[in-house]
């Protein structure tokens, strides 16, 4: 078994898409409309699965947000330099919520980053 995808709920799909393929390097790989069920999918990554977890954008017509509730955490990508990837989040007009440094109690490098709909992304440095 692996993991294939993970879906989140939002707002603006174009926003989204810009956010996860400017702002953190995925790659739009699919997209499949169905107006009859009012909703769009857009799948990101970094590579199609079954070899890579996708994230599924799915936007619901006519829904602009979401509540978010307390029992979402993160989602956690690897990456090669947390500060790099922060510039890089910024520079494309996205919020750091958490600035690079060391994680509590220990030595990796992490930082949190929050997207268009205000989900979590955890950057840890590899």
């Amino acid at each position: 078994m692996n993991i294939l995808h993970t879906m989140l709920r939002v707002g603006d799909l174009q926003r989204s898409i810009d956010f996860y393929t400017r702002a953190l390097g995925m790659t739009l790989l699919r997209t499949t409309e169905r107006p009859e069920q009012q909703y769009t999918l857009a799948f990101v990554g970094y590579g199609t699965n079954p070899g890579h977890a996708e994230i599924e954008l799915t936007y619901n017509y006519g829904v602009a947000s979401y509540e978010l509730g307390n029992a979402y955490g993160h989602i956690a990508l690897g990456v090669p330099d947390v500060a790099a990837i922060c510039d890089q989040v910024r520079a494309a007009g996205g919020v750091v919520s958490r600035e690079p440094g060391p994680v509590k109690g220990g030595n990796t490098l992490i930082a949190f980053v929050t997207d268009p709909d205000g989900y979590k992304i955890e950057l840890i440095q590899r």
